[in-house]
């Protein structure tokens, strides 16, 4: 009988630990999963050890998980030259601690659910190429210590919900593109001490109601208006390179301020550092293989087709199903895809519809070019230019929501290039219903399709690490 009942006592023993190894696996390694699919370049190899099918996710590396190896409580992926995008399945990672990604090449925009993780303490983002504004949802980190987004391309108001946090003591926000006034408070109602100021009335906003900084840096943004009392304790090179009323030096002139530049280099690089055309150029070489070639276009059309030939590749090695065309496609299931982009981001690009391309393109009949993932038509728009369509034929449900804000992104980028052997982008062609991408170029007559097609091939044949990211 006491034998029978230590027997129940180890399979209840058991139970509880598979339960809890299950629970892990289906939240957590789910959203671990899910960055590294954000990640389209990992040179150093850090995330080939994340495998789920025969590892255990603590031993992955930049992984530490807790005592009862039962919950991941740190990330720190730090200077691994990763290129990529922070995906929203972060906030999933409930009793996450520490997030260390400083030193990357991630773009994109902070995700607003990473204002789900209370337990978080440490988030550092600095030295990347992120984008967008800082999510008010940032504010809901109540047990965080340390901000890092220094040397980002991040836009935008500084959210006053940053004053919710009464932990914070170190928040470097320097060499982005915020603007705006520094959140603080009217009050004067701050009490010195030895270390700075404090706020000793609870009628304060802003940064003011946040504990005292040891460290804080606002510096070569576009802020205007005055430094808040309740900063007044930091170093004046805290504030250097805006549009401050201060008479320390290094200001920005106001003009400056007014309308801040669009970032034309590595976000965050100082006007000390700006790179050369030779280094961008070199830049450019380290982007997706598909999403590169939007950007080195030949004279003819038939260079943006190969590289989106080989985006559509990719996806079908993943999926390994068949290719459909966009405009015969019923609506996608998936209506609801969440997809985190920057707003402003095409506001300078036309946006073609579908049915005014179809018109010029008589219906979507006259072809001048296909792969086995593309298509290219040409047409011409009533009276307008000649144009050549490039159509993506690839299933809404393998268009994750990271390759929309790429495509998006170099489709802006792609509108600013002005060059002789540079195919000039028209515009571009974003439906749900029928699901819908396209790029619209002023077509280009010299040179054929078979010629453009075939000399590139070799290029292309660099491009195969990329196929990693949808294994």
């Amino acid at each position: 009988m006491r034998s029978s009942s230590s027997l129940q006592l180890l399979w209840v023993v058991f139970g509880v630990l598979f339960v809890s190894c299950d629970a892990f696996a289906s939240n957590e390694v789910s959203a671990l999963n899910t960055l590294k699919e954000g990640i389209y370049e990992d040179p150093l190899a850090v995330l080939s050890t994340w495998n789920t099918v025969d590892s255990d996710p603590c031993d992955w590396s930049g992984i530490t998980c807790s005592e009862a190896r039962d919950h991941v409580i740190k990330i720190n992926i730090s200077g691994s030259s990763l290129k990529g995008f922070l995906t929203p399945e972060l906030g999933q990672l409930s009793s996450l601690q520490e997030l260390i990604l400083h030193g990357n090449n991630l773009i994109g925009v902070i995700p607003k659910e990473i204002g789900s993780l209370k337990n978080l303490k440490v988030l550092d983002l600095g030295m990347n190429r992120l984008t967008g504004p800082i999510p008010p949802e940032i504010g809901d980190l109540t047990s965080i210590v340390k901000i890092n987004l220094e040397s980002n391309g991040l836009s935008g108001r500084l959210p006053p919900e940053l004053g919710n946090l009464r932990h914070l003591e170190e928040l470097r926000l320097d060499r982005n593109r915020l603007e705006g006034t520094v959140p603080g408070s009217n009050s004067s109602n701050f009490v010195s001490n030895i270390n700075g100021m404090y706020a000793s009335s609870r009628n304060v906003t802003g940064l003011c109601r946040s504990s005292q900084f040891k460290v804080a840096d606002f510096s070569y943004n576009f802020f205007v208006g005055s430094i808040p009392k309740c900063l007044a304790y930091l170093p004046r090179t805290s504030f250097q390179g805006n549009c401050l009323q201060d008479t320390a030096p290094r200001q920005r002139s106001t003009a400056q301020c007014a309308v801040p530049p669009p970032a034309k280099s590595h976000p965050g690089v100082g006007p000390k550092h700006q790179p050369t055309l030779d280094g961008l150029k070199h830049q450019d070489t380290s982007k997706p293989a598909w999403l590169l070639a939007l950007e080195i276009v030949t004279g003819t059309m038939v260079g943006s087709l190969c590289i989106i030939a080989l985006l559509t590749a990719l996806q079908r090695c993943k999926s390994k199903s068949s290719i459909i065309i966009p405009w015969k496609k019923s609506a996608s299931e998936k209506e609801h895809m969440q997809v985190y982009i920057d707003s402003e981001m095409l506001k300078d690009v036309f946006r073609f519809s579908r049915q005014e391309l179809e018109v010029a393109c008589e219906d979507f009949s006259n072809i001048i070019g296909s792969s086995p993932d593309s298509l290219v038509y040409k047409g011409t728009m009533k009276g307008g230019p000649e144009i050549a369509v490039i159509s993506l034929c690839i299933k809404e449900e393998h268009w994750m929501g990271f390759l929309e804000l790429y495509f998006q992104k170099e489709v802006a980028d792609l509108a600013r290039l002005n060059h002789e052997n540079t195919g000039k982008l028209l515009g571009y062609c974003q439906e749900s219903s029928p699901f819908t991408r396209m790029l619209v170029f002023e077509y280009a007559s010299n040179g054929t399709l078979y010629e453009h097609l075939h000399c590139k091939l070799s290029f292309f044949s660099v491009t195969v690490v990329c196929i990693n990211v949808f294994q």
